[in-house]
C-alpha cells in the first residue's frame, strides 16, 4: 500500500503543467516591458517543481512561493522588492487569493476569469479603493492590451 501512494505521490509532481493558450507569449510581450515576479501559493517543493516544469520561468525576475497569499504577504513582497503601489498590478484568476488581498494591499489588479478556478478561490470581487484600479479581461492574451491601454 506504501508503493501505491508513493508511487501516485510521484505521478502527480511528475505531471506535465497545463498551460492556458496563449499564456507564453503574452508573458514574454509583458516581461520585455515589465518588471515581473510570479506568486504562488502551497508547498515550496511542490510549487517550485511546478515553476521549473511551466516553463514560464525564465519571464519571471522573481519567484515567491508563500504558504497563503493574503493582504499582509502583498505588502511584504512589495516592501521586499521596493516596488510602487500605483505602478503594481497583480494578474490573477483567483478573486479570494490574487484580486481582493492585492486590493487590500492597495495594488491595482487584472481579474483573468476562469471557469476552472478552484472553488475555495471564488468569493466577492473587492471594490478597489481609489486610486487603485481593478479591470477584467476575458482571457490572459488580453491583458497585452489592457498595459497598452493604461501606459
Amino acid at each position: 500500500m506504501h508503493a501505491k501512494i508513493h508511487s501516485f505521490a510521484h505521478a502527480i509532481a511528475d505531471h506535465p503543467v497545463e498551460i492556458l493558450p496563449n499564456v507564453p507569449e503574452t508573458l514574454q510581450h509583458l516581461a520585455s516591458r515589465h518588471h515581473l515576479i510570479m506568486m504562488t501559493k502551497g508547498a515550496f517543493a511542490e510549487q517550485s517543481g511546478k515553476v521549473e516544469r511551466s516553463g514560464l520561468k525564465e519571464y519571471f525576475s522573481a519567484v515567491e512561493i508563500v504558504p497563503e497569499k493574503d493582504e499582509q504577504v502583498y505588502r511584504s513582497v512589495v516592501s521586499k522588492y521596493e516596488l510602487s503601489n500605483d505602478t503594481t498590478w497583480m494578474i490573477g484568476n483567483s478573486p479570494k487569493s490574487d484580486i481582493n488581498p492585492a486590493l487590500a494591499a492597495g495594488l491595482n489588479a487584472v481579474f483573468v476569469p476562469h471557469g476552472d478556478t478552484w472553488v475555495l478561490e471564488h468569493d466577492e470581487i473587492a471594490v478597489p479603493d481609489p486610486p487603485n484600479r481593478l479591470l477584467t479581461v476575458e482571457s490572459f492574451r488580453n491583458v497585452t492590451g489592457t498595459f497598452l491601454a493604461i501606459s
